[in-house]
């Protein structure tokens, strides 16, 4: 059966197909979202809980064993790690790799309720978790300053305004704020004047929720017409609450200011953001699963002049972290490193065969097979990412193969005096069915990966099918369009004679086989040197492998530094703030340091702080990122009771959190 007999026949059917496969797979490119790496879903669920004024010790025994010992009990989980800190606890909860993330929300769900009864009765809300994928970093970072407004106005003007416009952006997620959190009025009671007075603390909570409300107001009416009574009573600054009534006596009114501090201040006081030198709010983007990030960040960027234009003058908008340029450059590199290997594979096929004609046809079958495997990546819902990229970049050798087995063999019939239309008949029918279990055994070896579970198939998946999927077009192309294009193109050299490079490629092929004999010989007659040779390279390719380094995944520079400061437990907020300045001075000090942005206290409690530390291009650094970190470690000062911890971010963050 000649398998390839049919297209041969059938030039111009063969020719659509081929730009058939061209055009899905050009159209499926512009349509393959961009990412550094895969899209996987880790099941890693995150549950959290306050108790205000509580600490660590407090929300460590009371708090979070009490979560522990319930949470235990779901089927699947893998690490289960625990951080309390002043007033919350924070539980990460990291399930198996194929555990559905929405049944083990539900279990979560259930454990909480179960251990309500476990709980202080103090809790002002029960517990909650969320899911969340460790590989999906934030794409963005937006930090707002002012010299004017307060930080409470900041994050109003944030949560009001930037948040609702980012949130409609094409890919993005989630917005997150932090640095601070909405205006409050802040009331101080002050137990000397409570007493003096002889005032309760639900007598204060009692005048302030029964004045504070809104409540209907009533009506006029007369013969024809009814009027609602409307009324702004709500109080929403301290001028409005200090002259609240609290009770009368004796004739004598005593009013909120008379036994309480009240100041305009924010629901979360111990909650501070930075950038650079400067007070700021931190707006967090995150992208939907799937989104091509260089595009979202793009229409982002684009979005920022008219959200500058709404804000007031005082306030700047900067962007504190980015990912877009290295991920562009990334890709860039591994998009040149496949165009590289493309042109010289085409080099070293027209070196060897000698013919212009010749080359061009397992020339034409690279960019047939690599285009056309667009399309399947696009149908899988794959992404260009580094892996897929890789798995291109090895598939363009190898694609290549095909094609030169059927013309080498298509060539040998007609350099022996046949007809090249039955020799392409001929040749491709005797190579046929090799080749389809060549690329089968090939497939084997790389869909193989699918089943070995857990990370690595996470990782490897698209690497695996992209690769897969390249090799079988390629045998698809080798099979049709090749012998095709062989009967048609493929002339006896007899016909047209022989060039000048054609007579130089045949000398230096005679001499490469002359020498392959040479060495061959006197490997025959040298065994146990030979043998000798083979023995000791294995010996020292296992002590190689022995003192390399390893590690899962190599480290990135991403141009982007993660930092967190943890201070000794109980540590105030007003403590921990000029240890923080001190770590954040000595940063932004590195002369290849950008910017610094992050947070004291908030969720993560007032003994720790977030840091985001960007990275100058590495042409005006000079040094790594990795380098760069043992410098700042050299460099930094000593901080008693703080602790600094400096990485170079990456795009696969492991174990549920930084």
């Amino acid at each position: 059966m000649n398998l390839s007999a049919p297209f041969i026949s059938r030039p111009v059917a063969t020719v659509l197909l081929s730009l058939a496969i061209m055009l899905l797979g050009a159209v499926s490119f512009r349509l393959l979202p961009v990412a550094p790496l895969p899209n996987m879903d880790f099941p890693v669920i995150v549950v959290s809980a306050s108790l205000a004024g509580a600490s660590p010790e407090v929300m460590a025994s009371t708090v979070a064993t009490p979560l522990e010992r319930s949470l235990g009990s779901i089927a699947g989980i893998n690490t289960m790690t625990s951080n309390s800190s002043q007033g919350t606890t924070r539980i990460i909860l990291q399930f198996d790799l194929d555990r559905d993330i929405n049944g083990a929300a539900r279990e979560v769900q259930a454990a909480i309720n179960a251990s309500r009864n476990l709980l202080p009765s103090g809790m002002r809300s029960m517990p909650t978790y969320k899911k969340v994928n460790p590989s999906q970093a934030p794409i963005m970072v937006l930090s707002m300053t002012s010299t004017v407004l307060e930080k409470g106005q900041l994050y109003d003007l944030a949560s009001t305004i930037l948040s609702q416009s980012l949130s409609q952006v094409s890919g993005v997620g989630e917005v997150q704020i932090g640095g601070s959190s909405l205006p409050a009025v802040r009331i101080e009671l002050e137990p000397q004047m409570l007493s003096q007075y002889g005032v309760s603390l639900d007598d204060v909570r009692t005048a302030i929720t029964s004045t504070n409300v809104r409540r209907p107001k009533g009506f006029v009416e007369d013969d024809q017409h009814n009027w609602q009574v409307q009324a702004n009573d709500q109080l929403e600054t301290a001028e409005d609450y200090a002259p609240l009534i609290i009770r009368y006596k004796d004739g004598a009114t005593l009013r909120l200011k008379d036994v309480a501090k009240v100041s305009d201040a924010v629901e979360d006081r111990y909650n501070s953001g930075f950038y650079n030198n400067d007070r700021a709010v931190l707006l967090v983007v995150n992208r939907q699963a799937g989104a091509n990030i260089i595009e979202t960040v793009a229409q982002i960027k684009a979005q920022l002049p008219a959200l500058r234009a709404v804000l007031p003058a005082s306030v700047s908008l900067n962007i504190a972290m980015d990912r877009s340029p290295v991920i562009k450059a990334t890709l860039h590199e591994a998009e040149m490193t496949l165009l590289i290997a493309v042109v010289l594979v085409v080099m070293v096929v027209f070196l060897f065969l000698g013919s212009f004609r010749a080359s061009l046809i397992p020339t034409l079958a690279v960019p047939v097979s690599l285009v056309g495997t667009f399309a399947i990546m696009h149908l899988f819902g794959f992404s260009l990412n580094n892996l897929s990229l890789m798995a291109l970049i090895l598939a363009t050798g190898l694609v290549v193969d095909d094609a030169i087995v059927v013309l080498e063999n298509i060539s040998r019939h007609i350099h022996n005096g046949l007809d090249p239309m039955k020799a392409a008949f001929l040749g491709a029918k005797e190579v046929g069915f090799t080749l389809l279990s060549m690329n089968v055994s090939l497939v084997a070896v790389f869909i193989s990966i699918l089943f070995m579970g857990g990370l690595v198939e996470s990782l490897f998946r698209e690497f695996s099918i992209t690769l897969s999927v390249a090799i079988i077009v390629s045998l698809i192309v080798s099979l049709t369009l090749t012998p095709m294009l062989c009967a048609r193109w493929l002339k006896p050299r007899e016909a047209h004679g022989e060039n000048a490079f054609q007579r130089w490629s045949e000398r230096v092929n005679d001499q490469m086989v002359a020498g392959y004999d040479r060495s061959l010989g006197w490997v025959m007659r040298h065994r146990r040197l030979t043998l000798l040779s083979l023995l000791v390279t294995v010996v020292v390719n296992i002590a190689l492998y022995v003192v390399v380094p390893k590690t899962f995944l190599p480290q990135q520079d991403t141009g982007q530094l993660m930092g967190f400061v943890r201070g000794d437990d109980g540590l105030s907020f007003s403590v921990m703030q000029p240890k923080m300045e001190t770590f954040r001075l000595s940063i932004l000090a590195d002369p290849a340091v950008e910017s610094v942005a992050g947070f004291i206290g908030g969720s993560g409690g007032t003994n720790n702080a977030f840091m985001i530390v960007r990275l100058k291009p590495i042409s005006e650094r000079k040094l790594s990122a990795e380098k760069v970190v043992e410098r700042l470690r050299k460099n930094m000062p000593h901080v008693p009771g703080g602790r600094l911890f400096l990485a170079p971010d990456q795009d696969l963050q492991l174990g549920g959190g930084r």
